[in-house]
Parts: C-alpha cells; sequence; structure tokens
C-alpha cells in the first residue's frame, strides 16, 4: 500500500482543489473543513513516508504501471520525503491560522477559490519534491506558479493584483527558461527521466558541451527567478508584503524553497560532476548568495512597513540555502538544507505574528509598534522568539542551520564566508532587535479603544511555531540526521 501514497498525496491534493471550488461561498465553511481535513490526511501520509524511507529507504513508484524511460516515475528518496513533512506541516499549520484571519482580509465569495488554490499549490509543490521527470517537473513549476499567483491577487486590492502580475511576467520568462532548458537536454540525450538523463549525459557532453552549458544556465536563471535569488528577486517584496498573511507565510516559508529544492535534485542527481569543470556553476551560485545575503538585509534595514521588512528579509535568507548548494560540501550542504526547514517555520510565524498585529491594531508601520508588545504580550513573545532565530542565537532553530553551514566553509577553508554569515547576523540584528526593544519597553501611541482581541484559532499556530523555533534550537538532531542521510554523509 505505501507504495501508491505518494501519488495518492498529489491526486488528493488535486482532486480535492477541483471539489473545493464546486461549494461556492453558500458553504465556504465546508470549504476550510474539507481542506483542513486533506491537509492532516497529507501531512499523516508525510511522516508515514519519512519514517519507511528511513527504515526501509527510497522507493519508486511507476504512475500507471509504466516504468521509465516511458512512464512517469515518482521518486521518495530520503531528500523528497524530508522535503514533503516541511511543505505539509507548515501548509496545515498556516491555514489554521488562516481560517480567521482569512475571513477578515478576503470578501466572503473568494473563501471558498482561496482554498482551492492553496491546496493546487501544495499538491504542486508535493509533485516537485517527487517527479523524477524533467517535463513532470516543469508541468509542476507551471501549476505552482499560477496557483502562487491565485493566492496573491485573489485579495481584490490594487497592491496585490500588481504585484501577482508582476511575479507572473518573470515567472512565465523562467518558466519559458526551463521549458528550453528541457527540450534541450532531451535532444541529445532523448530521455526525460532524471536517472536516464543522468546515465546519457556523460556520454554526450564530450559531443555537446555548449549544450549542456547553456541547458543548465537556463536552469539556474529560470529557478533563481521563481526562489527569488538576488538579484532576480524583484517580484518578491511586492508580492509577499501585499499578499493575506497565510499566503504571504507560505510563498516565504515554501514556494521559494521548493524551487531550490528542484535546483539541488538537478545539480546532483541529473548533471555529471565533469559539468563543474566546464562550467564554474557552484562558484557563480556562491557568489549570488552572497549578494542575496547582503543586499537583502541592507535593504530590509531602511523599510518602514513590516511586512515588506520581512519579504526583503526573505531574500537574504534563501541565500543561505544557496550558499550550502554552491558550498557544496558534507555540512554546509546539510547546513543549507536544514535551513529550508528552519526558515520556513520562523519566517512563516513572522509573517502570521505580523498578521495578528495588523489584525488586531491595523499597523502596519514599524514605527508605529511601540508599546504593541504590552497590547500583545504572546504575539510580540512569539515575534521575538522569531527574531532572535533570524539573526541566530543559540538556543533556536536559524542558530543551527547557520552554525553548520559555518563549520562546512571552515571545512574547505573558506573563512570568508563564514565573516559573511556574521555579518549578515548583525545586520539581522540591527533590524530585527529595535522592533522587539521598542515594542516592550517603547511607548504606546495607539488608543485602547482601536485594538481588538486576537482569536485563539489564530494565535495558537504561531505559539506551536514558536515552541517548535526553540525545540529544534535544542533538539535538530531528528532533522538533520535525515539531511545526512540524503546527502551521503
Amino acid at each position: 500500500m505505501y507504495l501508491h501514497l505518494p501519488v495518492l498525496m498529489v491526486v488528493l491534493l488535486f482532486g480535492v482543489s477541483f471539489v473545493v471550488s464546486l461549494l461556492g461561498k453558500k458553504r465556504r465553511n465546508l470549504a476550510f473543513q474539507l481542506t483542513l481535513l486533506v491537509l492532516g490526511i497529507v501531512f499523516i501520509i508525510s511522516i508515514y513516508l519519512l519514517q519507511h524511507v528511513g527504515k526501509e529507504g527510497p522507493f519508486s513508484y511507476h504512475v500507471g504501471g509504466w516504468p521509465p524511460p516511458w512512464g512517469v516515475e515518482l521518486y521518495v528518496d530520503y531528500l523528497s520525503a524530508y522535503v514533503l513533512m516541511v511543505l505539509t506541516s507548515i501548509s496545515f499549520v498556516v491555514l489554521i491560522y488562516g481560517v480567521e484571519d482569512l475571513r477578515h482580509e478576503l470578501k466572503s465569495d473568494v473563501l471558498h477559490w482561496y482554498c482551492s488554490l492553496y491546496l493546487l499549490l501544495l499538491g504542486a509543490m508535493c509533485g516537485i519534491a517527487l517527479t523524477n521527470d524533467l517535463f513532470n517537473l516543469y508541468v509542476f513549476i507551471e501549476i505552482s506558479t499560477i496557483a502562487a499567483c491565485g493566492i496573491i491577487s485573489i485579495k481584490d486590492d490594487r497592491k496585490c493584483i500588481e504585484a501577482s502580475l508582476k511575479y507572473l511576467i518573470l515567472s512565465v520568462m523562467g518558466s519559458g527558461c526551463f521549458l528550453l532548458a528541457v527540450a534541450m537536454l532531451y535532444m541529445i540525450t532523448g530521455n526525460l527521466n532524471f536517472t536516464y538523463v543522468a546515465q546519457e549525459l556523460p556520454h554526450v557532453l564530450p559531443l555537446y558541451p555548449y549544450n549542456i552549458v547553456i541547458a543548465l544556465s537556463l536552469i539556474i536563471v529560470s529557478l533563481g527567478v521563481k526562489s527569488a535569488l538576488f538579484p532576480l528577486h524583484v517580484w518578491l517584496p511586492d508580492a509577499h508584503s501585499s499578499a493575506p498573511s497565510p499566503s504571504s507565510a507560505v510563498l516565504s516559508g515554501l514556494v521559494i524553497k521548493i524551487y531550490a529544492v528542484a535546483l539541488v535534485k538537478l545539480l546532483f542527481q541529473v548533471f555529471p560532476p565533469q559539468i563543474f569543470e566546464v562550467i564554474p556553476v557552484l562558484d557563480i551560485v556562491l557568489f549570488l548568495s552572497v549578494l542575496a545575503i547582503l543586499a537583502g538585509s541592507i535593504i530590509a534595514m531602511v523599510q518602514d512597513d513590516i511586512k515588506k521588512m520581512l519579504a526583503y528579509s526573505s531574500i537574504a535568507q534563501i541565500g543561505f540555502v544557496f550558499m550550502g548548494i554552491g558550498l557544496f560540501e558534507g555540512r554546509a550542504l546539510a547546513g543549507g538544507l536544514l535551513h529550508i526547514f528552519n526558515h520556513a517555520m520562523m519566517k512563516a510565524m513572522l509573517f502570521l505574528a505580523a498578521g495578528l498585529i495588523i489584525y488586531a491594531s491595523g499597523i502596519r508601520k514599524i514605527r508605529d509598534l511601540k508599546g504593541i508588545g504590552m497590547r500583545m504580550p504572546l504575539t510580540m513573545l512569539a515575534f521575538t522568539v522569531g527574531a532572535f532565530s533570524m539573526v541566530g542565537i543559540p538556543g533556536t532553530n536559524g542558530f543551527i542551520s547557520k552554525w553548520h553551514l559555518a563549520l562546512g566553509a571552515l571545512d574547505l577553508e573558506r573563512p570568508f564566508f563564514v565573516a559573511v554569515i556574521l555579518l549578515s547576523s548583525l545586520l539581522n540584528g540591527i533590524y530585527y532587535f529595535p522592533i522587539v526593544i521598542d515594542a516592550f519597553f517603547g511607548t504606546q501611541i495607539m488608543p485602547q479603544s482601536e485594538h481588538k482581541d486576537v482569536p485563539a484559532l489564530m494565535l495558537v499556530p504561531v505559539m506551536v511555531l514558536a515552541v517548535g523555533i526553540i525545540f529544534f534550537g535544542f533538539y535538530p538532531a531528528p532533522v538533520l540526521s535525515f539531511i545526512e542521510r540524503a546527502i551521503g554523509l
């Protein structure tokens, strides 16, 4: 039975997405209930797959019984099982928060459409994590792009529509690059399956070196745009800051990470190691990651809107994931992959906490948050935990990621990247710590009458994520050990 679970996840998410879209505005409560039920089921499936792969090892599923290279193959290895757990757990917690928040942010007649798009987006991301086929990877990337644009523009606000249009244009250009790369690889290998393409590429590399180099360049540009790797990030700040808070949490915590996972799979499972001698792929990725870390942190320092500040912070944090990829060393790569989970948890929590502040007070400007901690102590306590984790304070999961990245850089005798990590932590402290200090020790300027109570259904997910940040800061072994098995440590 376990062999069918990977395809069941994707089919269930896509199928219920269609069903939810038919419920209409008169049954929007049923839409939320059905969506949460499905998210709970796929989360349980992902945990089961994680345990099964940990005990029995990776396995494949041939859709329709057709084996590769003719059929479509889903491959559940350590990396994909880990990513499925991240996707399903964070998305489940975020939508629990969204049950109340979305009624506040969206019109009632589009709530069922939001649930439909949310399931569609998660199904596409699970497909990206599972597929072992280039063309199906492209299809899932396209579905995720369209669904992501939908959960931004659904707010029916001028800024949201503008942001989603910008995102759509850039993402379509990236998708075109990716499809062209797939066509070039198919032209010289005659295959689309990852395993078969990987077997053919070393043989055709001497014959078609420029084709392979151009295909790899197109893939890096395509997935760089979609993961908002600096300087291909221009769509992200507006999209993340103007979208509903649950959308911001999913976009920053999950969506931009899944494309980094796709790049990891292609670089290390498809392209031969010889390609790194022909084109300095890893050095290019490292250079862009350093730019992302420093530029994202510096630009975040001058923002006055809390959600836009968090959006630029995401640009810096995705740089740590790409730094682990670029260093291509055991502990550094483990730190980069671990940061996918850690950052998903802490950035989702920070966006949800910001959403609580906006829900209760209407405040978006950072300078107006003085004294808000006395009105919303639990929310700001959670925000403080997330801020500490972003800086990399010991005892939080953000510290663990940066620690392994730094150790990996030192193992390679490249201390420059350790300095970049330390400088980024300093910059993060410059724009996160004043918010925390002003929130608890500043003078409140908002009248009491303008403050609303926060529903418990919105507060609980934020606190759960905050506890998770601390728990995995002290006890990262379960996740880290699984990642180390994924990369062969």
